[in-house]
């Protein structure tokens, strides 16, 4: 499945997007359940499949099972309450809005630790981003007057389907809901003023995501995947997630012994050369600047830069 957030008339709900149809799983199940006479039709679809994407990954197989047949009840359905929507007459979101953590990984993949002039890295580089950062496939990013430096880092990122403590690597991927790009869009110089980077990561909006969270059932295999990013038509990134130094279950693994990993946590995985600090010569970006990033098997990310005033 392709799970969106997505707002419709000031309500903001989850979907799961079929060809050019958003499907309000909520609704759908609750339609579903009335179908079938059941009385407690509302507060049943509220704990299984709630409007909110935190709340539905925590459901796990189960609530993901539940949606997939509510999709299939809205597509042939003439229920009276609209079930299904136009994509093009909705606001599409970012998938999670308001995860517990986002971790970044740094120096991930092995041509981008190569240009930075760095050795690999023997454990995983972490970061943070917050839920301030996160901006939908379909806003602007946006360029604030506290630096002229910023970059681009296309990034595959994954979403905790469950609870994962002291997980091993041999079932790290049962605890992944599934994936999502994001563009770490950094302001280099804030970053390097000190040997903390969260300064240049953490402002408003420099975490583009989407266009939508592709289930691990439907994304089994997360190595091999092509990944490229582009400013104006220019390609300027290009690699495989199989040049990761640390897979995705390796993180996993990784990660939940360091700390307990939530349902919509978000992980991004770490971005490949050819960031725009690195150039020769650098190449920042700027106001009106179109960035497109393709991942294989989940889709394409696009937003533009949108200078701010003041």
């Amino acid at each position: 499945m392709k799970l969106v957030t997505f707002t419709q008339n000031g309500l903001t709900r989850i979907g799961a997007v079929e060809g050019e149809q958003v499907i309000d799983l909520n609704a759908a199940f609750k339609a579903k359940l009335e179908s079938e006479g059941k009385i407690r039709a509302e507060k049943i679809s509220e704990a299984y499949i709630p409007t909110d994407m935190k709340g539905f990954l925590q459901g796990g197989k189960e609530s993901l099972e539940l949606a997939k047949e509510s999709v299939q009840f809205a597509l042939n359905s003439e229920s009276a309450v609209q079930l299904v929507f136009n994509k093009k007459d909705v606001q599409i979101g970012a998938p999670v809005t308001e995860p517990g953590k986002m971790i970044c990984v740094g120096h991930n993949y092995r041509e981008h630790i190569l240009e930075m002039g760095r050795e690999l890295p023997s454990h995983p580089v972490l970061f943070a981003k917050f839920a301030n950062t996160i901006v939908g496939p379909e806003d602007d990013i946006p360029f604030y007057p506290i630096s002229e430096q910023l970059d681009y880092e296309a990034e595959f990122a994954f979403v905790v389907g469950k609870r994962a403590k002291n997980v091993s690597l041999e079932n790290a991927l049962d605890y992944v809901a599934g994936y999502t790009i994001v563009n770490d869009v950094t302001y280099r110089d804030i970053q390097r003023r000190t040997i903390e980077w969260l300064q240049g990561k953490a402002v408003d909006g420099t975490a583009p995501m989407g266009p939508w969270l592709v289930t691990s059932d439907e994304l089994t295999d997360p190595a091999g995947l092509e990944i490229s990013l582009s400013v104006n038509g220019e390609e300027r990134q290009r690699s495989n997630t199989s040049n990761l130094v640390f897979t995705v279950q390796r993180l996993v693994e990784f990660l939940s012994d360091l700390m307990t990993l939530e349902p919509g946590d978000v992980i991004l995985t770490g971005t490949p050369g050819g960031v725009g600090v690195a150039r020769e010569p650098q190449a920042f970006l700027k106001d009106g600047d179109v960035v497109r990033i393709e991942v294989d098997k989940v889709g394409v990310l696009e937003n533009k830069v949108k200078k701010v005033e003041g």
